[in-house]
């Protein structure tokens, strides 16, 4: 567990650091042009996840998100697979501290002076953007590990998802209540002021129970569907 605890806090804060480094380095390249700016950020993002999932994913399965920690509880509960209940509690412990330790490290690299983020993400069209953002990358990563498919194409999978939900949702994706906090702690490009970040964070949890939903009903044999809605009706 802690071998798999240090992989978690590694990957997501090293996330965390492509995600604001890469921020800030293309707010630096192409001052005044914010589309290029985010083609940067987002290429980035796109291939220093893909190698994170790659490197780390032996380890601990690289999760790097409390939302898909808390799915792979959720779905794996009733066969007996997936994290444990205290071990989800842990995971999202080292995730957060990871995405707060590495928007540190990128306000370290490009000598950004200390504090809190400016940037207020607000409205409902952002907000149902990370719902979708979120509920989609539930359902991949899940879909394709259900489905029998390895690390080697969950990885490039992710990262594709993750690049082109910069451009097709309106929140720019952040989908991960860990990243969600990380971001709070860079007062640059890809910052998120934290009067937005429980915002964000109820929207990326509601997108996690949608697409939990949608991967029960596409990938689940009909046994497990049946005690996944029995579970429901208990809990009610």
């Amino acid at each position: 567990m802690a071998r798999r605890l240090l992989a978690e806090f590694l990957g997501t804060g090293l996330l965390v650091a492509i995600v604001v480094g890469s921020g800030i380095a293309a707010s630096r390249l192409s001052s005044g042009d914010v589309g290029l700016q985010l083609l940067e950020n987002s290429i980035a993002t796109v291939l220093g996840l893909s190698v994170l999932i790659l490197l780390f994913g032996p380890v601990s399965g690289a999760h790097f998100n409390p939302v898909v920690s808390i799915a792979d509880w959720w779905l794996g509960r009733r066969r007996g697979t997936g994290l444990a209940g205290v071990e989800v509690a842990r995971y999202v412990a080292a995730q957060c501290l990871g995405g707060i330790g590495g928007a540190v490290l990128a306000n370290v690299m490009f000598e950004v002076d200390a504090g809190l983020a400016t940037t207020e993400r607000t409205g409902t069209g952002v907000l149902v953007g990370e719902v979708v953002a979120t509920a989609g990358l539930v359902l991949l990563i899940f879909g394709l590990v259900l489905s029998g498919r390895g690390v080697v194409v969950v990885a490039p999978a992710v990262g594709a998802y993750i690049g082109a939900a910069y451009w097709f949702t309106s929140s720019t994706s952040f989908a991960n209540p860990a990243v969600t906090v990380g971001r709070i702690f860079s007062d640059t490009f890809a910052g998120i002021a934290p009067s937005s970040a429980p915002a964000f964070v109820a929207a990326q949890l509601a997108g996690a129970a949608v697409g939990i939903l949608l991967v029960v009903a596409l990938y689940l044999p009909r046994r497990s569907r049946a005690e996944a809605a029995m579970s429901v009706r208990i809990a009610n």
